[in-house]
């Protein structure tokens, strides 16, 4: 009985989601760049494909939501979230490839987590956000606004950093310098969402 109880909590830690939510720092902004980002997650319009032509949405979609079954088992929502992190990434100008790897790394792909620090939701992002370039009205539990305010923090911190994925994945972690983290949402994109292309190494 003791083995075969030793041997289900080994199996469930097996499966159990692979968590390393950080927290981004507050640090302030010009107030130009706090202006420029306040635009991007104010921009509602209504969400255009981000694919190129139909055929790469249905290879995309159909090859990605095999890989993300067993985290999210309900079709539907699945290919919305699937859907919206392709639009959101491509939006940013990020590989959405990516940003799958890093919601399995910061949430487990878990839409109510929330970190020790208070980060929220599947992109794990800091409350003081809403605050900083956002409206009050914004939820960080709600799926297409976490990943709006994700992909722009992700996208404004590989600015900062001339386009230095190791370091600009450091400030999103808030762990900048150590390469814990971004070797961690690199294993992650690498092993299990990289798909007809070569990811770029963050490795130091």
């Amino acid at each position: 009985m003791r083995l075969t109880r030793r041997f289900l909590a080994l199996s469930l830690l097996a499966w159990a989601p692979l968590v390393q939510a950080g927290a981004q720092k507050y640090e302030p902004l010009a107030a130009s760049v706090q202006a420029a980002l306040s635009r991007v997650i104010a921009d509602q319009k209504p969400p255009n494909s981000s694919f190129k032509n139909p055929l790469d949405a249905v290879d995309w979609l159909s090859e990605m939501s095999r890989r993300l079954e067993k985290r999210l088992p309900e079709q539907e929502y699945r290919l919305d979230f699937l859907r919206s992190v392709h639009y959101e990434a491509t939006r940013a100008g990020l590989d959405p490839q990516l940003v799958l790897g890093l919601i399995q790394v910061e949430s487990g792909f878990r839409k109510y987590a929330v970190s020790g620090a208070g980060a929220r939701g599947y992109m794990q992002v800091m409350p003081f956000w809403v605050k900083l370039i956002g409206g009050p009205d914004d939820s960080l539990f709600e799926m297409r606004t976490n990943l709006r305010y994700g992909c722009t923090i992700l996208r404004h911190y590989l600015d900062i950093e001339n386009g230095d994925l190791f370091r600009a994945l450091g400030r999103y972690n808030g762990s900048l310098g150590q390469a814990e983290y971004p070797n961690m949402v690199r294993g992650a994109w690498e092993k299990n969402w990289n798909w007809g292309q070569r990811v770029i190494e963050p490795t130091r």
